[in-house]
């Protein structure tokens, strides 16, 4: 008993608390009680007097402590790195939005710009047109053509409708085609291309020319070796006229200059007569390119009819 009371003082200054109140429940000291006491031998060796206690719970508060440390620790750095990518981010959106703007700005501005130019270039005569030239015309006189434009001078360029002009041009009977070009600052180009006669029919008002498409573009006289063409209804949808055309331009030069006349009363019966009297029957305007290249070759020969009419068995007579 004198031991026990001796200990006591020693464990209540080192246990605050909870730890000094419960030394007031059980002896104060940390040896199992004797062998010959009353306490079963399970709780001995659970027994845990003050000190072993006081240790144990501040062993447990230290271990709470730094857990909570590191929480706290952790939630900081979490923070921050949230922090940090908020600070990134607005900068990021920043420079993206600004490099947007001034690509949306410049555009704009090169918008009005565009338009504010095409604006005085076709209100104004600043790129007015000052000059018509015309090219391709041989036959027809540049002033029958510019009169055909009727583009009126100081009409700015943009404001001139080109293929009206290549329209009203066109009505002259001696142009196949034409075309109309802008040239900055202020000309307008007119090409033209002229109707070439293949053939010549006589008509009671005089001969008329006949281009390559069968259409009458011309009452004058003709060229000397101009073949003169017999058919019904000469024209562009005429059957026996087209035959006829499409012989003479599948012949070679040297031959078309021999053929004084080219007679079509049907598809099927074309004939030619030479300059010289001799005559061609030709046929129907099947195998045209064959039978050009065989009347060539038989023309070289001595005789009054050539008959390429099938070009497979040609005769001279």
């Amino acid at each position: 008993m004198t031991e026990t009371g001796a200990e006591g003082p020693e464990g209540g200054a080192e246990v605050p608390g909870e730890a000094g109140s419960a030394a007031t429940e059980s002896p104060a000291t940390d040896v199992p009680p004797a062998a010959g006491s009353d306490v079963p031998a399970a709780a001995a060796a659970d027994y845990e007097g003050p000190r072993r206690r006081a240790r144990r719970e501040r062993e447990e508060r230290r271990i709470a402590r730094d857990r909570a440390v590191a929480i706290e620790q952790a939630r900081r750095e979490a923070k921050r790195r949230v922090v940090g990518q908020s600070a990134d981010a607005p900068n990021t959106v920043a420079r993206s939005t600004i490099r947007s703007l001034k690509v949306l700005l410049w555009s704009a501005l090169a918008s009005v710009v565009a338009v504010a130019l095409g604006l005085v270039l076709y209100f104004t005569p600043v790129m007015s047109v000052r000059n018509v030239a015309v090219s391709g015309a041989a036959a027809v006189p540049q002033e029958q053509v510019l009169a055909a434009a009727a583009v009126v001078p100081g009409t700015p360029l943009l404001q001139v409708n080109t293929d009206a002009v290549a329209e009203r041009v066109a009505t002259i009977r001696r142009i196949a085609t034409a075309r109309v070009q802008r040239e900055y600052p202020s000309t307008l180009r007119i090409t033209v291309v002229e109707r070439v006669p293949v053939v010549v029919k006589d008509y009671p008002d005089g001969p008329h020319l006949f281009d390559r498409d069968g259409v009458d573009f011309a009452t004058e006289p003709p060229p000397p070796t101009l073949p003169y063409l017999d058919a019904e209804n000469p024209g562009p949808a005429d059957p026996a006229t087209k035959a006829a055309l499409e012989v003479m331009l599948a012949l070679p030069p040297d031959v078309v200059a021999q053929v004084g006349r080219i007679a079509a009363p049907s598809v099927a019966s074309i004939a030619l007569t030479l300059a010289d009297g001799r005559v061609v029957v030709w046929g129907t305007n099947d195998r045209t390119e064959e039978k050009a290249l065989k009347l060539a070759a038989l023309l070289t020969q001595p005789g009054r009819t050539y008959d390429v009419s099938s070009p497979d068995l040609p005769t001279v007579k």
